[in-house]
């Protein structure tokens, strides 16, 4: 999954509670499957806050 935080619903207030802050500077980060699965496990452990990416939708024409 390649997150575009440009493109997060929950950008602004919510990006500083989101585990993308914590895996690094990248503008689009990459991440398989394992990925989010590791992190998830980290977050449900109170280990790094949760993954709070929420792409928006597009927009029916």
């Amino acid at each position: 999954m390649i997150i575009d935080c440009h493109q997060c619903q929950a950008r602004g207030l919510g990006c500083g509670n989101c585990a993308v802050t914590h895996i690094g500077e990248q503008e689009y980060p990459d991440l398989d499957p394992a990925e989010i699965r590791a992190l998830t496990v980290l977050a449900n452990a109170g280990m790094i806050p949760p993954l709070r990416y929420a792409p928006r939708l597009a927009r029916a024409s």
